[in-house]
């Protein structure tokens, strides 16, 4: 699909993907990782381009990017969300962390390019009409606790966008949100290590297809610098003890979720291999690593398709 939209105003250039078929009990959860989201878009595409619905969406980072462009089912988004974000001279880099910007540029990625007539229209009546379930996650950094919103806290575009940029802000390099007073920072701090997945099995669902954006046998290492990170964030301590806990946080998470799909309740998408790491914003790396996803995508989803049923 092209690189270029040559609509004018930004509006969209085509309808949603149609849906021919609707998936009963599978919650769909996207894992994070930045700019590896990439590769883990690609299957957003594959599994729009099969017509499949799913009854609950959800992510954390990332992977929130992946869960609003599958509810929105916008083939076009899907992709330049990512690949096209790197030809944005305002996306982020080093020059925009010093300026104190953050790494990725979050006030210009998620508030600054999703209107019309912006870089990335999105198309909120389609996302705001769904039936699906929508969950996106953030870690609340004065209480310590991971809040997860819905379409029910969301009444415009202007609800979402903040949410979203408060899901993805990496602490450190990204600057903290605030919503309605409290402050937010990345959802992958909160007690699941960076997944959804307590969200979907708080709204029930005991089968979930969970996209990752790690390999078979990574584990996330422990931390090596505690006493910085407490130093660094000592009025905000819940922050730097999140921080300190992801790994083992993450690690115990996967464990469950290996032993469910051994179980034959998950389904672990995984990348055959990750090309690029979560700060990458060359174009060329990253178009290469859509490109490898899209090839293991239409691969798996026959499996896929096995494992929901349809």
């Amino acid at each position: 699909m092209s690189s270029t939209r040559p609509v004018p105003y930004g509006l969209p250039e085509h309808a949603p993907a149609p849906i021919t078929t609707r998936v009963d009990d599978v919650a769909l959860v996207f894992e994070g990782g930045g700019m590896r989201g990439t590769y883990t878009a690609a299957l957003v595409q594959v599994l729009l381009e099969a017509g499949l619905f799913f009854p609950w969406v959800g992510g954390i980072s990332a992977g929130c990017t992946n869960t609003v462009n599958m509810v929105s089912r916008d083939l076009w988004r899907t992709r330049e969300a990512f690949v096209g974000l790197t030809t944005d001279p305002e996306a982020g880099g080093w020059g925009s962390f010093i300026r104190r910007r953050g790494y990725f540029n979050s006030d210009h990625i998620y508030r600054h390019t999703s209107a019309p007539g912006e870089l990335f229209p999105f198309d909120w009546p389609t996302f705001k009409a769904t039936s699906a379930t929508v969950r996106i996650g953030s870690f609340r950094c004065d209480t310590g606790e991971e809040v997860y919103w819905g379409l029910d806290d969301m009444d415009e575009l202007e609800d979402l966008l903040p949410r979203c940029q408060a899901s993805s802000s990496m602490p450190v390099l990204m600057p903290t949100v605030h919503i309605d007073g409290a402050p937010y920072l990345d959802g992958a701090l909160g007690s699941t290590g960076g997944f959804a997945t307590d969200a979907a099995a708080a709204d029930g669902y005991e089968r979930m297809l969970v996209v990752m954006t790690r390999p078979v046998g990574y584990r996330k290492p422990a931390e090596k610098r505690p006493g910085a990170y407490r130093r660094l964030f000592r009025r905000r301590p819940a922050v730097a003890e999140a921080i300190i806990n992801r790994p083992a946080n993450y690690n115990r998470t996967l464990e469950g979720l290996e032993q469910g799909q051994r179980e034959g309740s998950v389904y672990l998408y995984r990348p055959d291999r990750m090309p690029i790491v979560n700060g990458e914003l060359r174009y060329d790396r990253v178009v290469s690593a859509y490109e490898a996803g899209l090839v293991q995508a239409r691969r798996e989803l026959p499996a896929i398709a096995e494992f929901l049923g349809v």
